[in-house]
């Protein structure tokens, strides 16, 4: 009988283990920096689950995600890449699981799908960089129609949207304008608007003065600056791309249970504050973050229609690149 009971308690106890033991898998689009950070702090947390993760381009990573759903299962536990867009696509494809975290109770539930199916998980904002060895801050171009100055032809650099979730993102948000729409486009690349393959790449290009000015993200070149690089950031005081990105469970993933404690533990107050160290902006209501003036921020974006952009993704990017690649 002695041995039976123990035998029973030795199940429990594995049972009760195996949500904190073993793997979890994530696919996404940030910067490896940002994916260590996060990887260094769940596993100093769970210390029996190894934290894997796939990194690339969004274009890379849907693609990855799309080829491996077709086969029968995405190999991810969680997916997280820039665009919130892309996450009505993964939804309606069936890609998703639903899943409310208690950690969204200090959400804004404007940062969450109304059926559970994704989390905003971090805010970034696309702005316009330079180089600050070449550009006094006064000098720097303070909106988009600035960039179309003829004293920044041939000094401009972008990310192609077919690559990065949040380039595609700005370009939907500017090309469904009334103020922009397709002549912006046109004239930006008239200017001599260059395209780069990958977001690191564009900010990269811009810190070794290839040139002046650039379409970019804040998080990114602030870490260029932490670094000591020549990179200046300016947030457009209108029309400012501000997006949020989210996480999403996966389907019926491998370690089910794992990507859970992952999900949570990315919109943590801990979690949040190893993204906040790291120079991005924190979704959650309960973390004061100094030097960034998130109401002004909110205050200065662009209205952006996720589910237009979901249902009109290739012609976005056809439209785009008969301008740019022709």
């Amino acid at each position: 009988m002695k041995r039976f009971i123990l035998a029973l308690l030795l199940v429990i106890l594995s049972v009760s283990s195996a949500f904190s033991a073993g793997k979890v898998m994530m696919y996404s689009s940030m910067q490896e920096d940002q994916l260590v950070a996060i990887k260094r702090g769940f596993e100093a947390k769970y210390p029996d689950i190894t934290m894997d993760y796939y990194f690339a381009g969004t274009g890379r990573v849907i693609t990855k995600i799309a080829t491996e759903h077709q086969a029968g299962q995405v190999a991810a536990d969680v997916i997280w890449v820039g665009d919130p867009a892309d996450y009505i696509s993964f939804k309606k494809e069936g890609i998703l699981a639903q899943y409310s975290s208690p950690e969204a109770k200090n959400i804004d539930t404007k940062f969450i799908d109304p059926e559970g199916y994704y989390t905003g998980a971090r805010m970034m904002n696309m702005g316009i960089g330079y180089n600050s060895a070449l550009v006094e801050p006064e000098n720097a171009p303070q909106s988009w129609n600035d960039l179309l100055d003829p004293k920044w032809e041939g000094q401009i650099v972008m990310t192609d949207p077919s690559s990065a979730g949040t380039t595609k993102y700005f370009v939907a948000a500017l090309l469904a304008s009334p103020e922009y729409g397709e002549e912006y486009f046109k004239k930006l690349r008239a200017n001599g608007c260059e395209l780069e393959s990958g977001t690191t790449a564009t900010h990269n290009q811009v810190a070794a003065s290839a040139y002046q000015v650039g379409i970019m993200l804040d998080y990114v070149s602030h870490n260029l600056m932490a670094q000591g690089s020549p990179i200046g950031f300016t947030y457009l005081k209108k029309d400012l791309i501000s997006i949020f990105s989210p996480i999403g469970l996966v389907k019926g993933s491998p370690n089910n249970e794992n990507g859970k404690l992952l999900y949570d533990f990315i919109l943590s107050k801990e979690g949040q504050e190893i993204l906040i160290a790291n120079n991005l902006l924190s979704v959650r209501n309960d973390i004061k973050q100094e030097g960034v003036d998130v109401e002004n921020i909110a205050k200065s974006a662009m209205n952006v229609d996720l589910q237009a952009l979901a249902d009109n993704s290739d012609k976005i990017l056809n439209t785009f690149d008969n301008i740019f690649k022709k």
